[in-house]
């Protein structure tokens, strides 16, 4: 009897691993768009804000990288990026971060602005890669190489996602430090995203050198001098 007991406990152990394994290949992400060839994910962070650059990232994972937690930056909370972004550095084939300054972000569009992060990105990866994976569906060919758009691509890729989390973290990062010269906006809290906070200072105290002057930043969208 205890034989079969335990024979049904076992048996119940293994339906269980097996129901978590299932789950757990649902929800990760996919390693790679076409097997054999080098890519790199794209993505940016900040696109939505008022003040501050658009960052971007390039990141060139190996094509058997797998990861249980890795997945859209926004899905993850501040301590897991982090720890995922020193995992991400360490583990890239190449990986790459650079921005576009509000006032560049003004002279053209915020879209143009991202493509433009994202093409500074991969000028600097140290490999050049047969294939751009980016987050999105917009993009401005970059030189010979060959580009895939995918909408919500930072959760189906794991380069991709690699990617929203570096420029996130970094853009964060940025923000914390400018933070220190402006602190009546609370950078160190809204990164610089349009909240009911960030909109009141901008009222209340004016816009910045770093605020993007061609966005609606209040709701009247008075003009203001700058904060120095």
């Amino acid at each position: 009897m205890k034989f079969v007991y335990l024979k049904i406990i076992s048996f119940t152990l293994i339906l269980q691993i097996s129901e978590i394994e299932m789950v757990v290949k649902q929800y990760c992400l996919k390693p790679y768009h076409t097997q054999g060839i080098t890519e790199a994910g794209c993505d940016e962070a900040g696109r939505g804000c008022l003040a501050g650059p658009v960052f971007a990232a390039a990141v060139v994972l190996p094509q058997d990288y797998s990861h249980t937690v890795l997945n859209d930056s926004k899905k993850l909370s501040e301590k897991v990026r982090y720890a995922l972004r020193e995992e991400i550095i360490k583990t890239a084939i190449s990986w790459a971060v650079d921005y576009v300054l509000p006032d560049e972000i003004d002279r053209s569009n915020i879209l143009k602005a991202s493509i433009a992060a994202m093409h500074r990105a991969i000028d600097k990866l140290n490999i050049t890669p047969g294939l751009l994976l980016i987050d999105g569906n917009r993009f401005i060919k970059y030189k010979n190489i060959e580009h895939r758009c995918i909408i919500k691509g930072d959760a189906t890729f794991y380069s991709i996602a690699a990617a929203s989390v570096l420029a996130k973290t970094f853009r964060d990062d940025y923000m914390l430090k400018i933070h220190n010269d402006f602190k009546h906006y609370a950078w160190n809290k809204n990164k610089g995203y349009p909240t009911d906070d960030h909109r009141r200072a901008i009222a209340k105290f004016g816009i910045t050198p770093h605020h993007r002057k061609s966005f609606k930043l209040t709701d009247s969208q008075l003009k203001f001098e700058f904060q120095t």
